[in-house]
């Protein structure tokens, strides 16, 4: 009974402690050390129950009073996000403070900030960045580039564009920042984006980059392949080639037809000449007054005339530098394996029946298209149907016998544990609860059946049903003793008996009316 009432009254005492206490809810999650134990202490001061899951993580708090605290802790700066942001400057002692310690400051309060807002984005649960900003030396004409690194712990897995998004968010933040220059880690040290190359935009090698462009065709083929002949009755195989060699080429044209007139210079030359008398000289001719001969005056001159044009045409010409990329796909190859269709048979079991050509001919046509096929590339596309191997199965050895019996898993020994402690628990009450209630309520009536069935034995005279029924020496020797004190009783009796008839008799006498009344009412009574 003890045992059953502290069981008791510890289940109720659990159950009315449960129901009085509030209901815990989130007040935040995936928090850092640091602003979690800024967090507890600010709600120990204030005496405010919390709870702690995940490691400290995650804080729980009464349901009715999250969106308060949420308002006063943000009040208060709380969280910080797990770094320090630009209210590290809201302090006064900063007034005395060195350069240094600006310089510092400011780098710290930068890292922080761009923690906040990269954990602000979907699938990253914790980041650090580390920024380098070299200063230029004195006297030096060039400036060492900035540089980062970010380290990122996701959900899942980032695709590259997010990769990429989240190098031109910290380039864009921080001045004279490349994203050439912004390297990212994830947790497990696999890296996303290489900083040192400016070539390796994606942070990708080059087998990498290819094996990604593999995989992504071959999913696609199998995808559509699959929809056509059922999930699991293809396999896709395909290989690409790639060139990752980076070439420019700078080619020069000229035109004949296209020609333009640059200049043009025409040049002119005339002259007159007589004939020979007139080149005579004589001293009539020179002597003041003199008369010339007239046939001389009618000689006739000799003229000429010499035009010279000198025009310069410019040929047109074009000049073209094409530079090529290095990661170009030279050709694509793949191989379709396709099973056959399988129909029931006479016997009921199922029959193989290969496709028709012409079903091949459309699945090779999608694949082509899927693939994006060319010809004068050399891309290969095979489509074969075969019929594909059955696994046969491997039959397991499992003990038989005894020995199966005696193979527990953890969870077999947890459920023998889990019965033998309910039937512990079991024998317990039954032991001290139910056996001492049962022998109080049946140990009376056995003692009067006992003791009737002995006295019946002994009024009757067996003594040897007496004994049997439980009956002691001394029962059986008092039993003379007995029988005379019971006649005795019954004498006594009878005298008394004879003395209440007497003394009736005499109240009758006495007073016939009344008798008759009182008899008369007896019968009235007796007949209703």
């Amino acid at each position: 009974m003890v045992a059953v009432a502290i069981a008791l009254i510890g289940f109720f005492t659990f159950l009315i402690v449960r129901m009085s206490a509030p209901q815990m809810t989130t007040l935040f999650s995936d928090l850092s050390l640091e602003d979690s134990g800024a967090i507890i202490k600010d709600l120990e001061r204030q005496n405010i129950p919390f709870q702690m899951r995940n490691d400290g993580a995650t804080i729980m708090v009464p349901a009715d009073r999250v969106a308060r605290l949420r308002m006063k802790l943000a009040e208060g700066g709380l969280p910080k996000g797990g770094g320090v942001g630009y209210e590290i400057f809201d302090r006064s002692d900063t007034l005395g403070a060195t350069s240094f310690v600006q310089n510092v400051n400011h780098l710290r309060a930068l890292e922080g900030e761009l923690v906040r807002t990269i954990r602000a984005l979907d699938r990253v649960q914790m980041a650090r960045v580390h920024l380098v900003l070299p200063e230029r030396q004195l006297f030096s004409r060039e400036r060492p580039e900035a540089s980062a690194s970010i380290v990122l712990r996701v959900r899942g897995m980032l695709e590259p564009q997010q990769v990429r998004a989240i190098r031109h968010l910290v380039a864009s933040a921080v001045n004279g920042l490349k994203p050439e220059r912004v390297s990212v880690v994830d947790e497990t040290g696999r890296l996303l984006a290489d900083g040192a190359r400016s070539d390796n935009v994606l942070g990708l090698t080059a087998d990498e980059r290819q094996t990604a462009f593999e995989r992504r065709l071959r999913d696609q083929v199998e995808a559509i392949v699959t929809s056509v002949v059922g999930p699991g009755r293809a396999r896709v195989q395909l290989t690409a080639d790639f060139d990752f060699n980076r070439v420019t080429q700078t080619s020069e044209r000229f035109d004949p037809e296209g020609r333009v007139m640059r200049s043009s210079q025409t040049r002119e030359e005339s002259s007159a000449s007589a004939n020979g008398q007139e080149g005579q000289v004589s001293v009539g001719n020179e002597l003041p007054g003199g008369q010339r001969n007239p046939e001389n005056q009618q000689t006739p001159r000799e003229q000429s005339r010499k035009t010279e044009e000198v025009v310069n045409y410019e040929i047109s010409r074009s000049t073209k530098t094409e530079v090529i990329e290095g990661g170009r796909v030279n050709r694509i190859s793949v191989a379709v394996l396709v099973d056959g269709n399988y129909t029931r048979g006479a016997n009921g079991e199922p029959a193989y029946q290969p496709r028709e050509k012409e079903e091949l001919d459309r699945i090779s046509a999608l694949v082509r298209t899927a693939i994006g096929f060319d010809q004068k590339r050399g891309d290969q596309v095979e489509v074969v149907n075969l019929r594909f191997a059955e696994t046969q199965a491997v039959p397991i050895n499992e003990p038989t016998g005894w020995l199966a019996f005696l193979q527990f898993s953890k969870a077999d020994i947890m459920h023998w544990v889990e019965l033998l402690v309910m039937a512990l628990l079991g024998l317990i009450v039954l032991l001290t609860v139910v056996r001492p209630l049962v022998r109080r309520i049946v140990a009376p009536d056995e003692k009067r059946n006992q003791d009737a069935m002995i006295a019946a034995a002994i009024a009757g005279g067996d003594m040897q049903t007496a004994i049997a029924a439980g009956a002691s020496a001394d029962d059986i020797k008092g039993v003379p003793n007995q029988t005379a004190k019971m006649i005795d009783i019954a004498q006594v009796q009878g005298q008394v008996h004879a003395q209440s008839v007497q003394r009736v008799g005499e109240l009758v006498d006495r007073n016939p009316s009344e008798t008759v009344s009182i008899i008369r009412t007896w019968l009235h009574e007796s007949a209703a």
